[in-house]
């Protein structure tokens, strides 16, 4: 199949071109970067310089492939609406990046939350509303979703805490790396608040092999949360203190977190609740072989490791 990688060159995009090119797939990898396409040709993936706001160029891409997965970007409406003309009346695959800070509270890590999101938030007449602030990333999966009455294979795949090292040029994650640099600048390991709030959480390399899974399989209007735990944020801190054997772990004042780390990063990505259940084991034979970053910090995780 020849599958189009929007984000080819990022962590998520990256690890699932190279996953997709490895189980014998015939990969291109939109980057928005020239430097980076000879190193990603050498992971086997046909590189193709350009971005998501090139509608013409999207649409020439997506229609000369069997296939896309968009990874660049979960916000870019503008490029999903392309996508989806593009493959119109073709029943191709489309399968989009969302992330679970979609379910995200605005708790600032100060407590756990006993609600449990399952996928089927997004369904016709739901009544669950994400905050205001994720409300136009949600009303992009379900325009995927949509799809399908176009005749696209619509299927949203939206990630929880990706932990571990990428399978492309990308090496790191978002919020893990982000704990690990402020720690090693400061000499103390910092979660927000108390550090009580859940995230679920999954492995790139299961992340990777559902999209493989999803793009055989998974029929038109899916949506899968993509997780095999969760992990509250003081857990994931405790560890982190112990493997880079620094001070902490210590709370943050949601203040200092945000002027270090950026309003979206603290408030959602570091410092909000986001607990999902996903049925992808079930519904696609998903079997994920990590369960545990705690586990994963205390094996990969080393201070100054390159």
């Amino acid at each position: 199949m020849r599958v189009l990688v929007t984000g080819a060159t990022g962590f998520i995009g990256g690890s699932i071109a190279v996953r997709l090119h490895d189980a014998g797939h015939r990969v291109s990898g939109l980057t928005r970067d020239p430097a980076k396409a000879e190193r990603l040709a050498a992971l086997g993936v046909e590189p193709v310089v350009g971005g998501l706001d090139d509608a013409e160029a999207l649409t020439g891409l997506a229609t000369a492939a069997d296939a896309v997965v968009n990874a660049a970007d979960s916000d870019h409406r503008g490029a999903v609406e392309t996508l989806i003309a593009a493959l119109a009346g073709t029943d191709k695959p489309l399968l989009h990046t969302s992330g679970s800070s979609v379910v995200g509270d605005d708790v600032r890590g100060e407590s756990a939350t006993t609600a449990v999101h399952g996928e089927d938030i997004v369904a016709p007449g739901s009544s669950w509303r994400p905050e205001p602030d994720k409300a136009p990333r949600v009303a992009i999966d379900r325009l995927v979703l949509d799809s399908a009455s176009a005749g696209v294979r619509g299927v949203v795949l939206c990630n929880t805490l990706i932990y571990g090292h990428g399978l492309g040029l990308a090496r790191d994650s978002v919020q893990i790396p982000a704990l690990v640099r402020q720690a090693e600048k400061s000499g103390v390991v910092r979660h927000v608040g108390r550090g009580r709030n859940i995230w679920s959480n999954v492995h790139i390399a299961d992340v990777a092999d559902l999209y493989l899974l999803a793009l055989e399989s998974a029929p038109a209007g899916t949506f899968h949360f993509v997780e095999s735990g969760e992990a509250a944020f003081l857990e994931v801190t405790t560890a982190l203190a112990r493997a880079l054997d620094l001070a902490g772990p210590e709370g943050w004042p949601i203040e200092a977190a945000i002027a270090a780390w950026g309003y979206e990063p603290a408030v959602y990505a570091l410092g909000s609740n986001s607990r999902v259940r996903s049925t992808a084991e079930q519904a696609l034979g998903w079997t994920p072989r990590h369960r545990s970053v705690v586990d994963w910090i205390d094996a990969e995780v080393r201070r100054g490791r390159p």
